[in-house]
């Protein structure tokens, strides 16, 4: 097993930046794949970003390409997300996966989830 624990949420104005992270114990060795996922209140959950093992490939929605950045650590068996020019919209909880496939293609293929944090984005 893996846990996985997100922090760094909060709330900000427009146009503010904030970091989460990631923390992962357990079975790390089995994580391939790491990303973030955000849900907004009555919406389901959505792709924000994805960054390979060996942190040499990131994806990002469209939505956040260019004010999100996907980082990880694996010394410190750690996944990052910096997010800036923040806006409304952002607000969701936003939950930390680990996958054990090297390019999970949706989030049915992510093993292990966080609690989430939550992320308010004042206008």
């Amino acid at each position: 097993q893996v846990q996985l624990v997100e922090s760094g949420g909060g709330l900000v104005q427009a146009g503010g930046s904030l970091s989460l992270s990631c923390a992962a114990s357990g079975r790390t060795f089995s994580i391939y794949a790491m990303g973030w996922f955000r849900q907004a209140p009555g919406k389901e959950r959505e792709f924000v970003a994805r960054i390979s093992w060996s942190g040499g490939s990131t994806w990002y929605a469209d939505s956040v390409k260019g004010r999100f950045t996907i980082s990880r650590d694996n010394a410190k068996n750690t996944v990052y997300l910096r997010m800036n020019s923040l806006k409304a919209e952002d607000t969701a909880v936003y939950y930390c996966a680990a996958s054990a496939t090297y390019y999970p293609s949706s989030s049915r293929e992510y093993d292990y989830w966080g609690q989430g944090t939550q992320v308010t984005v004042s206008s």
